[in-house]
């Protein structure tokens, strides 16, 4: 899908995200009460869900069940993140969920997640039809002026908000001014909103719970499992040990030794460092819970995981890395349930046996010499990944028949010619 129907996409969603919130809020208390963090009309995290799922998940439209357990996922998983984001930046818990069964931290629950994939197959199966038919009546110039218009004052409203919560936000007049603007018209819409539900509901919605940050003291931050370098680390060595492990399994069930790694240079797949690194992240203060929660956890986000990777790569370099066609119980070739529960027992594998070891080896590593090398790692595998970007971008327009005319162009063409993409990536095939 192109950039300016995502676009488009993500300030309808983020705008009737704000509604369907300040519209609650109001049946609930009675009152207007801003659900936005911006000053701004807008919900960011409804924004980008309903870009990101419908851009993912457009092909699942009409299978309704799987439409359903994507929405329900990925919804619950932005939901998660947002509200431990909006914690540490606010010291404000926006809701809690303490009270439901099946919730965890109070951010997520069962019946809000099923809420959210209800709402969310609705939204790519019709909404999100209607939203691009609605952005084609315009004329494509004035489409365009008018989303970057829009870009521009989300950009002057978030960065209004970041300096808000920082206390320096007087100190920019002309920036405030602006910021005060959002703030009146949100207030305005929301007394719209409740004026016409106030009354419908007497109970009162509970009052925001402010959370007390706590003092730390300065510690290597290796040994914290969720620190940025730890993290990162683990993202390296992810994909190093995952493009490793693959290409050992290709060996024993092909018989011949393949390259799996998703880089031109060395042995690296990015598909198993960012899971590696994001499923760190994302249940690391869960370690301690059961083997049954690392594995329903681990195929139903690596599944949805492995699918969003494969959409991504077929959509923006033309090429299909996997298929899983003729593996029995498999969602368009992309993701089959055989390696959904592969998705789990390598995270009950990784946080019950594998992640002590490491992690007890990670700490001991000396910060200073720790840091620089962990960017002097990632700084190699940016420039990495972003020449294989470029080389996969060549590749596809080679097959597709455009000769090369700029620079970067020529030189992919003699240092990665079709038989050095071939040998790198020897199962990618090109779509239409």
């Amino acid at each position: 899908m192109a950039l300016y129907p995502m676009l488009w996409m993500f300030f309808c969603y983020g705008l009737l995200g704000w509604v369907l919130e300040t519209a609650y809020a109001a049946l609930r208390q009675r009152r207007y009460v801003d659900r936005s963090v911006l000053f701004g009309p807008l919900c960011l995290s409804y924004g980008l869900t309903g870009a990101v799922l419908t851009w993912g998940l457009w092909e699942l439209r009409g299978r309704y069940f799987f439409l359903f357990l994507g929405c329900a996922v990925g919804a619950t998983v932005v939901e998660w993140a947002a509200g431990h984001l909006l914690e540490r930046a606010t010291h404000t818990r926006w809701w809690d969920y303490s009270a439901r069964r099946f919730n965890l931290d109070g951010y997520i629950c069962a019946g809000a997640s099923a809420v959210w994939g209800l709402l969310g197959m609705a939204a790519v199966q019709w909404v999100s039809p209607l939203l691009v038919s609605l952005y084609r009546l315009l004329p494509p110039l004035a489409g365009h002026i008018l989303l970057w218009v829009l870009v521009g004052v989300l950009l002057v409203d978030g960065l209004g908000t970041i300096l808000t919560l920082a206390g320096v936000r007087e100190t920019l007049p002309q920036m405030e001014a602006v910021n005060s603007r959002l703030a009146a018209l949100s207030i305005r819409m929301g007394e719209w909103i409740l004026r016409r539900t106030e009354g419908r509901i007497q109970r009162t919605y509970p009052k925001a719970q402010f959370v007390r940050r706590e003092e730390t003291a300065k510690v290597n931050p290796f040994t914290r499992g969720s620190s940025f370098y730890s993290i990162m680390l683990l993202f390296l060595v992810g994909g190093v040990c995952g493009d490793l492990a693959e290409t050992i399994f290709c060996r024993v069930r092909l018989g011949w030794w393949m390259s799996r790694s998703s880089v031109v240079w060395g042995p690296f797949s990015i598909v198993w460092g960012l899971a590696l690194a994001a499923a760190t992240l994302l249940l690391y203060r869960y370690r301690d819970r059961s083997a049954s929660f690392f594995f329903v956890a681990g195929t139903l986000l690596g599944g949805l995981y492995e699918y969003l990777c494969s959409v991504f790569t077929e959509l923006v370099f033309g090429t299909v890395f996997w298929d899983y066609s003729s593996i029995p119980f498999n969602l368009g070739g992309r993701i089959n349930l055989l390696y959904c529960f592969f998705w789990g027992f390598a995270a009950v594998a990784w946080f019950k046996g594998l992640y002590p070891v490491l992690a007890r080896w990670i700490a001991r590593i000396p910060p200073r010499p720790g840091k620089l090398a962990v960017w002097a790692l990632l700084v190699f595998m940016t420039v990495n990944m972003g020449v294989s970007a470029l080389a996969l971008a060549r590749y596809s327009d080679r097959a597709a028949g455009k000769p090369a005319t700029q620079a970067w162009e020529v030189y992919m063409d003699q240092h990665y010619n079709d038989a050095v993409m071939k040998r790198i990536y020897p199962y990618a095939e090109m779509t239409d």
